[in-house]
């Protein structure tokens, strides 16, 4: 019998909710090979062919969402209220695809009296996509999406923490290959020599080792890595209780783990006092810790004991680093689970873990400033890059406060999803990866751009010009 993954439920650790078979490292060979046989017809097919299945999977995506949310919902912990909305949204972005990508991946051609010059958007072959577990079907169609409709196929890798609905929804899409696994099954599939391009989601220390697998295969990578990021408070920020709502949740939905949400929060010291008071009455608010399932909760559990460890060392440091913390909501009546009750942490210095490392869960520092200068220095000293925010009653300032923090995506009055757009591209910055997702450019990461030129003076007629000339340059004989 082959190995295979089991997948707990997060809420119940002892209930498995499925399971997935394990691809050897010495059967990725097969799969990788089928995917580029398919390549052969698939980048051959009319674009309104390759288009027209986004669409079809685009609806069927939306007839499954709310089995599939459940699914997901079981296996990775998320409320099931926000497992339907990102497997919506993943729907909206495929059809997004389909209506944006005649017009970005159409060649560009100039006929004039210098030549015919023709730049091809050529799809690459196949595709290894390697998704995490916190979004795995958002994530996921970030890559597909775009892949497919340039004419490749994808050999999609997802992780071991939420196989089941993403591995479901790949299967309405054409052109995919699934396979499961862990670090050696990774390893073969990116030093496959028909693997043309890598995309992948995920943590640092998994990216720097992607990155080096990709790089002696000397294949292009596309790496979207984690983020430590800033919400910066301008003196004159005017937020309503609303606002304080979604300020919350931009740090504390799925439970935190998000790789843009707000992970450090910067207030003016002289405005401490109230900001406090308003964002825990809007954590009593919003905030409901316990079961996924229940359409009530908006925090549900880490997704494994591993993830509630880290957050106990972080608490303990925070302890010890003369922090204190204060607990946002009520603890889930059923304590079986990975839960931790979401924290506001204050008085922590800037070297304390839960400040300088990205915390990936449930809790939050607040931390007060004095001036522009220093908060802008104390939020730009991270390694990473990824995302960041700036909160102002004056947009003008707001924008110019923007441009001087070093991130790959920064929020205007808001943060996390509720600031996203379709047309925005997203990525980051230093050692929060390269490469953006989402808009033309995310578009553009599957295509590379090849070249067909016809010079005037060598089309049919054309004057000629001696062999030894360089082009623009006269005829030195």
């Amino acid at each position: 019998m082959s190995a295979r993954i089991e997948r707990e439920n997060p809420s119940h650790p002892t209930e498995i909710v499925g399971s997935v078979p394990v691809t050897a490292p010495d059967a990725v060979d097969v799969v990788v090979q089928r995917a580029h046989r398919d390549f052969r017809a698939w980048s051959q097919a009319p674009l309104e062919q390759r288009l027209a299945a986004l669409g079809s999977a685009a609806g069927a995506l939306d007839a499954k969402a709310a089995e599939l949310a459940i699914l997901l919902a079981r296996e990775s912990g998320k409320p099931v209220t926000d497992c339907y909305g990102e497997i919506r949204f993943a729907a909206t972005y495929l059809r997004w695809v389909r209506d944006n990508a005649p017009t970005v991946l159409a060649d560009a051609v100039i006929d004039d009296d210098q030549g015919r010059l023709t730049r091809v958007a050529a799809p690459y072959g196949v595709v290894a996509a390697i998704t995490p577990w916190n979004a795995p079907i958002i994530l996921a169609m970030l890559k597909l999406g775009p892949a497919l409709a340039a004419g490749n196929t994808v050999v999609l890798k997802p992780s071991p923490l939420a196989p089941l609905a993403v591995t479901e929804a790949a299967a309405l899409l054409p052109g995919v290959h699934v396979i499961h696994g862990g670090p050696d099954t990774v390893g073969a599939l990116i030093a496959h020599s028909l693997i043309a391009k890598v995309a992948f989601t995920g943590g640092e220390q998994a990216g720097r080792s992607i990155a080096a697998a990709a790089g002696r295969a000397l294949t292009p990578v596309t790496l979207e890595l984690g983020g430590n990021d800033p919400a910066i408070f301008l003196p004159d920020f005017a937020l309503t209780p609303d606002d304080y709502e979604r300020l919350v949740l931009a740090s504390f939905a799925t439970a935190g783990q998000v790789c843009m949400a707000a992970k450090r929060l910067y207030v003016p010291t002289t405005r401490l006092d109230e900001f406090v008071e308003s964002y825990l009455a809007a954590a009593q608010r919003i905030l409901k810790v316990g079961d996924p399932l229940d359409e009530q909760v908006t925090v549900g559990p880490l997704v494994n004991r591993a993830a509630t460890e880290r957050m106990t060392d972080l608490i303990a440091d925070s302890w010890s680093r003369g922090g204190w913390l204060i607990p946002l909501a009520d603890p889930p009546t059923d304590s079986t689970g990975y839960f931790v009750t979401p924290a506001l942490a204050l008085g922590l210095p800037d070297d304390a873990d839960l400040v300088r490392h990205e915390q990936f869960g449930p809790l939050v520092p607040l931390l007060t400033y004095d001036t522009e200068t220093e908060v802008l220095a104390r939020a730009n000293d991270s390694d990473l890059g990824l995302a960041a925010s700036v909160w102002s009653a004056d947009e003008a300032r707001a924008h110019a406060v923007a441009a001087r923090i070093e991130a790959g995506f920064t929020f205007i009055n808001t943060h996390n999803r509720t600031g996203m757009s379709l047309r925005a591209p997203f990525g980051g910055t230093k050692r929060s990866g390269f490469g953006r997702e989402y808009a033309d450019e995310g578009l553009r990461e599957y295509v590379q751009t090849t070249v067909i030129h016809a010079p005037a003076p060598f089309r049919p007629g054309g004057p000629g010009m001696p062999a030894r000339a360089y082009p623009g340059q006269p005829d030195m004989r």
